[in-house]
């Protein structure tokens, strides 16, 4: 039964609660915790309704950088100004940011023990049913008819099969877009009958269709210069006194400089950035090895928040390697350049939102500029299904020779999909119980 009931005001302490305790609990990567984000503040609580959800989402979509976090920013400043705004992404960010350091002290301190690697045997197999589970739950909102569709499984086949750069595909659905608006402007209306339907089913929201923009997220050039240039200062000021510090050489001022153009690269998600990562940090600058680098892929992989924040377990490894306050004081370069790198990382993300929010709220209803937009967010849904198949192919299938489908691993991820598409389980206790399941299989394997 629909509330037509409006929800009440949200207070800015009710919000920060909401976005600390997202950043604890925010598994499954970008496609999930925007799910999470459109089940807890479209569906529950009416926060934000879906055409808007989707418009900020879409443009999240075409930024380098974790799209969830932007989006939660976005979603912060539209309700709260810009101290919302970086207030959320803050407390979307700092849980996984304090975890991961404390996941990489216990690695590097103590080295990789047998219940670890049963732990996240069990865990990779319900990131791959968390992936697929908000893919559809990402199609069945975005995926409103047969040109959508198609533009979608497009996008699939031109990253899963022709290898092509994400910036492409993004371009190419912006373009497809951009036609359709023109010749099917139905088609690619933000919402459309389905949308509206299912916007229906939430009831009235805060900020609703019809709320008008506020004032503070009213586009104008004075605003947009000095978000742009308060972003930019606070960003070079940190690197000089990095520079100053401890030297333009030092590996702090070379990863907040590497770091910054690593964020300019994410497009796609952390999987786009990898590579250049990979390169940098073993390749170019030595801050740890490869193994070290897949294992840290595994701890991003299996903690709350962007994935993208494996860059503060590469800092944080840089740092004790390189030894950055002397031989006794390990724990603290390493947290100082997991600090370093996120910090640097995030930075651009806060800087995309508070300068270009405001012009994305002055497009809202312009068919010209929002078909691009819904094209867009059609194609992410193919390129979200081909990271579960890329998920899926290195979690299945078994690493000694000769290679076999790891049928264990498989019965773990058709189970932990059907208790999220059927029985809408919570991720923290899915997690939970895919970890108790892969002790138990390790254990089986050793008797």
């Amino acid at each position: 039964m629909t509330d037509t009931a409006p929800p009440r005001q949200v207070t800015f302490a009710q919000a920060l609660a909401y976005w600390l305790k997202l950043g604890f609990i925010s598994f499954g990567g970008p496609a999930g915790q925007i799910a999470m984000m459109h089940a807890e503040l479209v569906e529950r609580r009416r926060w934000i309704s879906e055409q808007r959800f989707l418009h900020a989402l879409n443009y999240c979509m075409l930024l380098p950088g974790p799209e969830a976090t932007q989006l939660a920013v976005y979603i912060g400043w539209l309700m709260h100004r810009t101290v919302g705004g970086v207030l959320a992404g803050a407390l979307f960010v700092l849980p996984s940011l304090g975890i991961l350091i404390l996941l990489s002290w216990i690695y590097l301190a103590w080295g990789a023990l047998p219940v670890v690697a049963a732990l996240l045997y069990g865990i990779k197999p319900a990131v791959v049913a968390i992936v697929l589970a908000a893919a559809w739950r990402l199609g069945s909102r975005s995926l409103r008819n047969g040109w959508l569709i198609a533009i979608a499984v497009a996008a699939l086949l031109a990253i899963a099969v022709l290898r092509l750069p994400f910036p492409a595909i993004v371009l190419g659905a912006a373009l497809a877009g951009v036609i359709g608006g023109r010749l099917l402007p139905d088609k690619f209306r933000p919402g459309g009958a389905h949308g509206a339907a299912a916007l229906a089913s939430y009831g009235p929201a805060i900020i609703d269709d019809a709320t008008p923009t506020p004032a503070h997220a009213r586009f104008s050039w004075r605003r947009l210069a000095a978000a742009l240039g308060v972003g930019i200062v606070l960003g070079l000021a940190v690197w000089i006194a990095l520079a100053l510090l401890y030297g333009r050489g030092s590996p702090l001022a070379q990863m907040g400089w590497f770091f910054t153009k690593a964020a300019m690269l994410t497009f796609g998600g952390a999987y786009a950035v990898l590579p250049y990562v990979y390169q940098g940090g073993v390749e170019t600058y030595q801050w740890l090895s490869a193994t070290q680098m897949i294992d840290g892929l595994a701890l991003g992989e299996t903690t709350p928040g962007p994935l993208i924040m494996i860059v503060a377990f590469v800092g944080f490894v840089g740092g004790w390697t390189k030894m950055l306050f002397g031989p006794d004081h390990l724990l603290l370069a390493g947290a100082t350049a997991a600090c370093v790198t996120a910090f640097f990382t995030f930075l651009p993300s806060f800087i995309f939102i508070l300068a270009g929010g405001p012009l994305v709220e002055s497009t809202r209803g312009n068919i010209r500029l929002t078909a691009p937009l819904t094209a867009i967010s059609a194609a992410v849904v193919g390129v979200v299904v081909s990271l579960a198949l890329f998920f899926a192919w290195h979690v299945f299938r078994l690493a000694a020779p000769p290679a076999q489908w790891d049928w264990a691993a498989i019965g773990i991820s058709a189970v932990a999909s059907l208790a999220l598409l059927r029985y809408k389980a919570g991720t923290i206790k899915l997690i939970l119980a895919c970890a108790a399941a892969g002790l138990v299989v390790s254990y089986l394997r050793q008797a």
